[in-house]
């Protein structure tokens, strides 16, 4: 299961036209490009999340829950051995 894909994935991004002068057109390829760049980059970014990230968290996740497992057995221990007076 991929958890970082979105369930509804939106249509491509409309490409921004310049509306005037040199400087809005410089900005208006220059965000155009990013997006770009993003589009491309962000299928692979989501693949190293789900196949590198999500793994390494769920096995520490699992480590640390057999950590308090087994201090709350423990403790449950010491409990039954001093009970309140």
């Amino acid at each position: 299961m991929d958890y970082f894909t979105p369930k509804h994935p939106e249509e491509p991004h409309e490409r921004l036209q310049p509306q005037g002068g040199y400087a809005s057109s410089r900005v208006s390829q220059t965000l155009n490009d990013a997006a770009e760049r993003l589009e491309k980059e962000i299928p692979e970014f989501i693949n190293y999340l789900n196949n590198e990230v999500v793994p390494a968290v769920r096995t520490h996740s699992t480590k640390a829950l057999r950590v308090a497992s087994k201090k709350l057995s423990e403790f449950a221990d010491y409990m039954e051995q001093h009970p309140t007076k």
